[in-house]
């Protein structure tokens, strides 16, 4: 499987705490990447071609986002930008030309819980403690997904 991600550069604070949250609410993912931003989520290895052209055609300069809420759904939990928030969904519609069955929802995964009920009492500490977030968009990724490894395939800084 593909994925196109956005890697946030974040204060050394910010960072330590995402990863702190992930390691402890999503550890197989927090091994496996970092915090970012999933604009392509799962596509079909035969999209390689499209998406490494897709990415170095994007012509965008870097760009601020502001995580000032914590939100649950269902079992998980997210940190959502207010700011960024348009320029994050704009890259995603360059890259997906074809309209997903959800809405985008530019976000960082935090964990997944065993119940809505941890998953509300670990959101509300969690912005209590670490919001608001601010950090720039400077980069983007195509990685390839196999078993439990992550390749990167291309990279393109962006305003290059």
């Amino acid at each position: 499987m593909l994925y196109v991600v956005a890697w946030p550069v974040l204060g050394e604070a910010d960072d330590t705490a995402l990863r702190r949250l992930r390691a402890q609410y999503h550890p197989q993912e927090a091994e496996l990447i970092g915090p970012h931003f999933t604009l392509v989520f799962g596509a079909p290895a035969d999209r390689e071609g499209e998406l490494r052209a897709a990415l170095q055609a994007v012509d965008r300069r870097p760009f601020w986002f502001l995580i000032d809420r914590i939100v649950r759904s269902d079992l998980h939990l997210y940190a959502e930008p207010s700011d960024g928030a348009a320029e994050l969904t704009a890259l995603h519609e360059d890259l997906n030309p074809v309209p997903g069955s959800e809405p985008f929802e530019p976000h960082i995964t935090l964990g997944r819980f065993r119940s809505a009920v941890e998953a509300e009492q670990v959101a509300r500490i969690v912005g209590r403690q670490n919001l608001p977030m601010t950090g720039r968009i400077e980069e983007l990724a195509l990685l390839r997904r196999t078993g439990d490894t992550l390749e990167t395939l291309a990279s393109v800084r962006l305003g290059t």
